[in-house]
């Protein structure tokens, strides 16, 4: 715990938080980690999301609540089978990225969210966080924050 709280304190002074620059690896991973995501997404290709997911996986939704891994694959569906051509483009000026030491990275930013309705696209801009976690099997979303709806 001291160790936890000792890591957060450290990080309010912002020479000590590790933020990715654009121009780093690892900023450039997970923003084409987050490009892979949404066009599964967009397309509803519900095997690409799930193979992109952790099978720990938690979705915390401000309105919806909190969804596992089988919810949110099941969520997908059902959104899919909506037809309301929603689509997700991310805000790119917004995206920031932290290294989480031997673990993942943390990814945090704003998207907005379109589709048509009665002839007329319905957007919505909302804020997300990401923990994409890393092992010998890859980089999977593993947890995701939802909010600002």
């Amino acid at each position: 715990m001291i160790k936890h709280v000792a890591s957060l304190l450290a990080c309010i002074l912002p020479t000590k938080c590790a933020l990715a620059a654009p121009n780093d690896s690892l900023y450039q991973q997970i923003k084409q980690l987050d490009t892979e995501l949404f066009a599964a997404f967009n397309r509803c290709d519900i095997d690409a999301l799930a193979s992109m997911y952790s099978k720990q996986l938690e979705f915390y939704h401000d309105t919806a609540g909190l969804d596992n891994y089988a919810q949110s694959i099941a969520a997908s569906k059902t959104l899919c089978a909506k037809k309301l051509g929603l689509t997700r483009t991310l805000i790119p000026e917004s995206l920031t990225v932290y290294p989480i030491k031997d673990f993942g990275a943390l990814q945090m930013g704003e998207h907005r969210f379109c589709h048509l309705v009665n002839g007329k696209n319905d957007c919505g801009t909302f804020r997300f966080t990401h923990i994409w976690r890393h092992n010998k099997a890859g980089w999977k979303l593993h947890r995701v924050i939802s909010y600002g709806h």
